[in-house]
C-alpha cells in the first residue's frame, strides 16, 4: 500500500468510513457474505477509495446488522429485500411488515411441525434398533423401503 492509499484510508476513517473487515466485525456478517449481498443487490454497493478498496458508512454497517438479524429469524433473501425497502420507506404501512412477519411465523411453525415429525420417526427407529454387533438394522431397513413415496 503506497503513501497515497494509506492517506486515503486515513481520510476515510476520519470521515467515519470503515473497510470491509471492520464492517464485517461490527455487523457480524462475514466479508464474503457482505460481497455476496452486494453482488445480488440486497444491499447497495459501497463507495470505494481511489485505490478500489470498499468503504462503508455507519449506515451501511447498520443495514448489514438488519440483514443479519432478519437472516437469523429465517427470512429469505427476497423477503429481506422487501423488509429493507419497507425499512427505508418512512411512508410505509406497518401492516405490510406485519404481514411478512406473520407469514414467517407460519412458515416456521410448519417447519417445526415437519422437524417434530422427523424426530418422532427417527426416535421410533432408534428404539427398534438393538444397536449391537448383529448386522440387522431396522433403521437401514426402513431407509431402504421401496413403498415410501
Amino acid at each position: 500500500m503506497d503513501s497515497t492509499t494509506r492517506q486515503e484510508h486515513s481520510d476515510a476513517r476520519r470521515s467515519g468510513f470503515v473497510d470491509i473487515g471492520a464492517a464485517a466485525r461490527a455487523s457480524g456478517v462475514s466479508a464474503k457474505m457482505i460481497r455476496h449481498y452486494e453482488e445480488t443487490g440486497l444491499v447497495p454497493r459501497p463507495g470505494r477509495t481511489a485505490a478500489g478498496y470498499r468503504i462503508y458508512r455507519p449506515a451501511d454497517v447498520h443495514t448489514l446488522r438488519f440483514v443479519k438479524r432478519a437472516r437469523g429469524l429465517g427470512f429469505s433473501m427476497a423477503e429481506i429485500g422487501k423488509l429493507l425497502a419497507l425499512w427505508n420507506d418512512r411512508r410505509r404501512a406497518s401492516s405490510e411488515v406485519n404481514r411478512l412477519a406473520m407469514k414467517q411465523v407460519a412458515d416456521l411453525e410448519r417447519r417445526i411441525a415437519e422437524l417434530e415429525t422427523m424426530r418422532r420417526s427417527l426416535v421410533e427407529l432408534v428404539r427398534c434398533c438393538r444397536g449391537d454387533h448383529r448386522p440387522e438394522c431396522p433403521i437401514l431397513d426402513d431407509f431402504a423401503r421401496e413403498d415410501i413415496p
